[in-house]
């Protein structure tokens, strides 16, 4: 019995993950729109091209640390083609079971108090984390209405905890 206990033990918290890093260094999106294409002239002359389009950052933060220490930015940026996708640059955070991104409604409290706060409201999971350094992007789906998701967090599924989060703005 004592075994079993120390099996489901070992799967519910999987602590060896706090020894193993994964890093993922993805490059920002910047593929130009499906509907860009050159624009016929006028009477018949030579083709204009398209305006060159680049990635903007909407918004952005710095990670502040919770359950465990957490550094780097999260940037908001609109794509070319008018999709947004939530970029994580400089992620050095603990790995952990059932990592996930969220866009949230929720306030970035510092300490303890943060800990908890962000599955009370609104919350967008954008996926797990895909590691837990590095640089990383997170399509947000389209549909989502952004004017009142203000943060974004590393929540672990399965401890409803924070292990970092940032303010967007």
């Amino acid at each position: 019995m004592a075994t079993v206990l120390a099996g489901v033990g070992l799967y519910w918290f999987q602590p060896w993950k706090l020894w193993q890093d994964e890093t993922v260094q993805e490059a920002l999106p910047s593929a130009a729109p499906a509907s860009a294409v050159a624009d016929p002239a006028p009477s018949g002359g030579p083709a204009s091209s398209p305006t060159p389009q680049a990635p903007v950052t909407i918004t952005q933060g710095s990670f502040v640390s919770h359950e465990h220490a957490t550094t780097g930015t999260v940037k908001l940026v609109r794509l070319p083609d008018g999709s947004h996708t939530v970029r994580l640059e400089g992620l050095d955070t603990s790995n952990g079971p059932d990592l996930r991104v969220w866009l949230t409604d929720a306030p970035v409290k510092r300490g303890k108090a943060g800990w908890h706060v962000f599955d009370d409201g609104k919350y967008v999971s954008l996926g797990k984390l895909k590691g837990n350094k590095g640089a990383q992007n997170y399509a947000v789906p389209v549909g989502t209405d952004l004017s009142d998701l203000n943060s974004v967090v590393i929540w672990c599924d399965r401890f409803d905890v924070s292990f970092g989060a940032a303010a967007l703005g």
